[in-house]
Formats: structure tokens, sequence, C-alpha cells
């Protein structure tokens, strides 16, 4: 929900005080794009024990309810990248 209408037309994506690589992201499909830019982030040093649900990362659970998340709004997201283009990230 937080990139569907992001204020400022911008979004931080950061985990665990680590910033994404990505610069955008479109507005179509948006969270799908948001849980990827969280894989494509700074490595961590330490060890990451709880980002899994029975060997699955969490991230991937987050990603497939955001496909349908992300479907359910297309029409409108559809018509606010055509008018406003992509979101900025950090």
């Amino acid at each position: 929900m937080k990139t569907v209408n992001p204020k400022n037309n911008q979004v931080d994506i950061i985990h665990r005080g680590h910033k994404s690589y990505c610069e955008s992201i479109p507005r179509v499909y948006s969270g799908t794009s948001y849980s990827f830019c969280l894989l494509n982030s700074e490595p961590s040093q330490t060890v990451n024990t709880g980002s899994t649900l029975n060997r699955v990362p969490l991230v991937a659970i987050d990603a497939v309810f955001s496909v349908a998340a992300d479907t359910v709004v297309l029409p409108y997201t559809v018509v606010t990248q055509a008018k406003h283009g992509n979101i900025k990230v950090n």
C-alpha cells in the first residue's frame, strides 16, 4: 500500500538500515517491484536468521500477496503511471 499513492512521488526502500539500489519503480505492479527492490539492496554483514517461514523467504511470500493486491488496483495504477510516471526510490 506504500506505493499506490506515495507522498511526493517518492518511496523509501530500506531494510534493516540498508538502502535499495533501485532508483525508481513503475506504478504498475509497484508493490511487487518494491519487494524485489528489497532484495536489491546493500549487503548485510550479519547473519539473517529470522527471515524464513518453513525455508521460504518472507519476501517471496510478500511478493505473492503483492501481485494479488497490485492486480486489484491495476486500473488505478495504469492511469496514474501514464499521468505521473515512475516512483522515485530513496
